[in-house]
């Protein structure tokens, strides 16, 4: 089957909202003709809105960085709903970055809460998935990585599964400048797709499109993209520059 690739650029908490329109229009110009793959990025809850506005009519997408897992309102002090992103112009939401894991104390239960809620706002969420170091030289990657895609995807029916997307980033190749090669990001990639495939069934495995993320740069996309089961990138750093992000995006121009 053959699946359309996508590129992700996740800014992370960087860039106000006049510096999100300035990059965001740079990359409209730089990337009018990819017609290849999706587009997509995912600014700061601020400039969601106002950058979705300015791209009205272009071909690039526009992701929310987290959602909360309750619903369309509530006393939530601090927190975003699904609903809200959707409202802002956001067509996908990503959930379960290992950050958010990492750093805020996000669990299995709730990537699995939260994927229903951005479901539910007609979101298409992009599940994240991945090993830190110590669990990777633990001999522990495999198993860690089944159980946050069949944890998180507990609430899912197979018909689900044709609304997401996965992503496999490894923790420790996440802003170190240490990518995994392309043969151990394949490795997990066919993992993913086999766990999904044992659960959902052969169809919802082989469309689903896993990107890879970490440390993914123009020097390096092309050797992830011709492995059979990577479908995309979710990168952060190097797309927040227009410039080196549009290089990712036309990675079949790569050497």
């Amino acid at each position: 089957m053959k699946r359309k690739p996508i590129i992700a650029g996740n800014w992370k908490m960087f860039k106000t909202v006049a510096q999100s329109v300035t990059t965001a229009l740079d990359l409209k110009s730089r990337t009018y003709n990819a017609n290849h793959c999706e587009v997509l990025i995912a600014p700061v809850f601020t400039a969601l809105k106002t950058v979705a506005d300015r791209l009205e009519g272009s071909q690039i997408r526009i992701a929310g960085q987290n959602c909360a897992a309750e619903a369309a309102e509530g006393a939530f002090t601090g927190e975003i709903s699904a609903e809200m992103l959707a409202d802002a112009g956001c067509t996908h939401v990503i959930i379960g970055h290992s950050e958010r894991r990492q750093y805020y104390n996000e669990t299995n239960a709730l990537v699995a809460k939260k994927l229903v809620r951005a479901l539910t706002a007609g979101l298409i969420p992009i599940l994240c998935v991945g090993e830190t170091l110590a669990e990777r030289d633990a001999g522990q990657a495999e198993a860690v990585v089944t159980s946050q895609v069949l944890e998180g995807t507990r609430s899912l029916t197979a018909p689900d599964l044709f609304r997401i997307v996965a992503a496999y980033e490894p923790v420790w190749a996440i802003g170190t400048g240490r990518a995994a090669t392309p043969e151990i990001a394949q490795s997990m990639h066919r993992l993913i797709r086999s766990v999904v495939q044992e659960k959902f069934g052969s169809e919802a495995a082989q469309q689903l499109r896993i990107l890879y993320g970490g440390s993914v740069k123009p020097d390096n996309i092309a050797s992830f993209m011709n492995e059979a089961d990577i479908d995309g990138a979710l990168v952060g750093g190097a797309s927040l520059d227009a410039e080196t992000f549009s290089k990712i995006v036309f990675f079949h121009n790569q050497n």
